[in-house]
C-alpha cells in the first residue's frame, strides 16, 4: 500500500497517524504479509474505532459497532460458521435477495465474488473491527456443537464414568488422542480458547479437596472462570500433557512443556508448567502471544524524554543496559522491543535466554540447558566466539554471569539484561553485593531502566473521576497539577468484562550513568545516596511516571499505587 492511497491520506490528513508511524506500520505489514490497518492496529498507533472510521471514509463503507449486538439467528444460519470463521465476517442483516456482512478488510476485493459463489445471491460490505467480529462470531455460532464450558461440565458430570487419575493414566496417549469429541477434549480446547479470547497472560488449573479452580490472569489480575468437579482432574491433566508431549504417568515431579495451537486464525504458543501439590498437580499454560513482542519502543508507554534517551542507548556501540523488576513486569517485551529496532541485516544479535519464550526471526537464540552444564556464563564464553554485535543475556543471577557480561561490554559489544530489583538505582548496589568488583560496576553500565506495569483505562468506557482529597494528598499532586488533570476511570462495560481497565502500559524511571553516579558506585555508595544523585540530574522517579499517566486520564491513582510508592 503506497501513501498516495485514500486511507493512508487520510490517516496523514486527519492526524490519526504520523508519516512515521504509517511507515512503519507498511514496513511491518510488508515482512508479515498482514493489512497496514491490522498493523496499525496492533502497534498501538490509532484505537480500532479511528482506523475503521478512515477505512469506511477510504472505500465509502459504513462502519458498524458490534459490541453486544444480537443478531437473529435466522440471518446467522444464513452464513455457514466455517466461512464466517475462514473469512473473519459476519451476517448482519438481510434485504430481499441481498446478504449485509460485516468485515475488517475492504481491501479483499475477491472476497465478495467468492461469497457470491458460495452463497449465490448478493453479499453488501459494512466495515467492523476485526476482533469484534471474532467475538461476534463466538457468541453467535459458538462450539461447533453450540455448547458452553458449563454444559460440557455438565455433561461430564452426569457422563457415568469415573475419571480417576489411574484410569485415565492407563489409557494410552494415541486412543486419547483419538477422541477429540469426548467431553474432556472439547472443555480443555474451550479453557484456552476462551483464555486466548479474553486476552488471558496466564491460565491456572489448581486442584483441590472437592474442586478444580479454573483462573485466567488478564491485565496482570487474576480472574475466577470455572470450578469442574474434583473427579475430572485426571482427565483434564493428561489431555494437557499429551498437547505438551509429557509422561502421563509421571505425578511426583515437575514438568515442563509446550503446546503450539492456531486460535482466532493467530498462532499461540503455550509454555505448560506442572507442579505436584498435596491435593494433585497444579499446571499453569503462559500464554506466547508473539503479538505483545512485536511493539515498538515507542508504544512502551516512556515519557517523552525518557523516549529519546533510551532510543539513544541502544544504539551505542558497547556498555551494560539493564531493565529491572519483579516477574511480570514486562521486561521480556521491553527488552524485545529494543533487540526489534536494532535488528538489521548489519547486525548480529545473540541471545541467552532460560527458557526461549518467544522466536525472533533474524535473531540467534541460545536456551540455557542447566541439566547439561549449558549455563549462563558459558553460552556468554562461547558467544563473544560468534562475533555478536548486540548480546543479550536474560537474567544476571549470580557473579560469574555479571562479570561474563560486563567482560562482553568491555571488550566492544552491547550487553542486555536484567536484574530483580525494585528501582534503578539499587541495581548498581545488587551488583556489587553479587561480588562484582565496583569500579567494573562503574565502568560498564551505562543506563538502568526500572519498570512496572499498570492497567489503563478502557477506551469505551470511561469517563471523568474526581479522586479523594486523600489520594491526591498522597500522591502529592501539586495544586497547579490538579488545574490541568485529566483523571479517568471506567464504570466497567463488555469490552473490558466489566473491569474498567482494558490493556496494560508501563511506568518508567530511567537512570542515565554520568560522572557523579559513576563515582558513587564506585565508592560503593547506598542506594539511597545514588538515586538522589540521580534525580538531581534529571530522573524521573517511576512513582511520578505514573501519577502524570494518572494525571493524562491513562489509568488510575488505584492503579499507581498498587505497583509503585512513593520514593522517602
Amino acid at each position: 500500500m503506497a501513501v498516495s492511497d485514500p486511507f493512508s491520506k487520510i490517516l496523514i490528513s486527519e492526524g490519526i497517524i504520523s508519516p512515521e508511524q504509517l511507515a512503519e506500520a507498511i514496513r511491518v505489514s510488508g515482512s508479515s504479509s498482514s493489512k497496514v490497518h491490522d498493523e496499525v492496529i496492533k502497534l498501538g498507533y490509532a484505537p480500532p474505532e479511528k482506523v475503521m472510521a478512515a477505512l469506511g471514509k477510504a472505500y465509502r463503507l459504513t462502519v458498524i459497532d458490534l459490541t453486544g449486538m444480537a443478531v437473529p439467528q435466522d440471518i446467522v444460519e444464513l452464513l455457514p460458521e466455517s466461512v464466517a470463521r475462514e473469512n473473519t465476517i459476519f451476517p448482519l442483516s438481510e434485504m430481499g435477495s441481498v446478504l449485509r456482512l460485516a468485515t475488517s478488510d475492504p481491501t479483499d476485493m475477491e472476497l465478495q465474488e467468492k461469497l457470491r459463489f458460495i452463497l449465490n445471491r448478493d453479499v453488501e460490505m459494512s466495515l467492523a473491527p476485526r476482533q469484534q467480529i471474532v467475538e461476534a462470531i463466538n457468541r453467535h455460532y459458538g462450539l461447533s456443537d453450540g455448547e458452553s464450558a458449563d454444559s460440557m461440565i455438565q455433561e461430564m458430570t452426569d457422563t457415568a464414568i469415573d475419571f480417576t487419575e489411574t484410569a485415565v493414566e492407563q489409557a494410552s496417549a494415541a486412543a486419547a488422542e483419538e477422541a477429540s469429541d469426548s467431553p474432556v477434549v472439547k472443555l480443555c480446547n474451550l479453557i484456552i480458547t476462551e483464555a486466548v479470547q479474553l486476552r488471558a497472560s496466564d491460565i491456572h488449573i489448581e486442584p483441590f479437596e472437592d474442586r478444580i479452580r479454573i483462573r485466567y490472569r488478564i491485565d496482570g489480575r487474576l480472574v475466577e472462570r470455572d470450578n469442574p468437579p474434583r473427579r475430572l482432574l485426571g482427565a483434564i491433566l493428561s489431555r494437557i500433557k499429551i498437547l505438551s508431549k509429557l509422561d502421563i504417568a509421571e505425578r511426583r515431579r515437575s514438568q515442563d512443556g509446550r503446546i503450539k495451537l492456531t486460535a482466532d486464525g493467530k498462532d499461540y504458543d503455550l509454555r505448560v508448567s506442572v507442579l505436584p501439590t498435596n491435593h494433585g498437580q497444579s499446571v499453569v499454560m503462559r500464554v506466547l502471544d508473539k503479538d505483545n513482542i512485536r511493539v515498538g519502543i515507542r508504544q512502551l508507554g516512556l515519557s517523552e524524554q525518557d523516549f529519546r534517551q533510551f532510543k539513544n542507548l541502544i544504539r551505542r556501540p558497547n556498555g551494560i543496559i539493564l531493565v529491572t523488576g519483579p516477574t511480570g513486569s514486562g521486561k521480556t517485551t521491553t527488552l524485545y522491543a529494543s533487540l526489534n529496532e536494532l535488528n538489521r541485516p548489519d547486525t548480529k544479535i545473540i541471545t541467552a535466554e532460560d527458557p526461549v519464550e518467544y522466536y525472533l526471526q533474524g535473531i540467534n537464540q541460545v536456551e540455557i540447558k542447566h541439566q547439561i552444564g549449558l549455563d549462563f556464563a558459558r553460552v556468554i564464553r562461547a558467544m563473544l566466539r560468534q562475533a555478536p554485535n548486540v548480546i543479550l543475556v536474560g537474567e544476571m543471577r549470580d557473579t560469574e554471569t555479571a562479570q561474563m557480561g560486563i567482560q562482553a561490554s568491555l571488550t566492544g559489544h552491547l550487553v542486555f539484561s536484567t536484574l530483580h530489583t525494585n528501582d534503578a538505582p539499587g541495581a548498581i548496589t545488587r551488583m556489587i553485593d553479587m561480588g562484582v568488583p565496583a569500579y567494573l560496576v562503574a565502568s560498564s553500565v551505562v543506563a538502568v531502566l526500572a519498570q512496572r506495569l499498570v492497567r489503563v483505562v478502557c477506551t469505551k468506557c470511561k469517563q471523568p473521576h474526581q479522586p479523594l482529597d486523600s489520594q491526591i494528598q498522597e500522591a502529592g499532586i501539586t495544586p497547579e497539577q490538579l488545574k490541568t488533570a485529566t483523571f479517568m476511570k471506567g464504570r466497567g462495560c463488555v469490552n473490558c468484562q466489566k473491569s474498567g481497565y482494558k490493556g496494560r502500559l508501563g511506568i518508567f524511571e530511567l537512570m542515565v550513568m554520568n560522572n557523579k553516579i559513576r563515582e558513587l558506585a564506585f565508592q560503593g555508595a547506598a542506594t539511597t545516596d545514588i538515586r538522589r544523585a540521580a534525580v538531581a540530574t534529571g530522573m524521573t522517579v517511576m512513582f511520578e511516571d505514573g501519577i502524570d499517566k494518572a494525571l493524562r486520564g491513562i489509568t488510575t491513582l488505584d492503579e499507581v499505587f498498587r505497583v509503585s510508592k512513593k520514593a522517602e
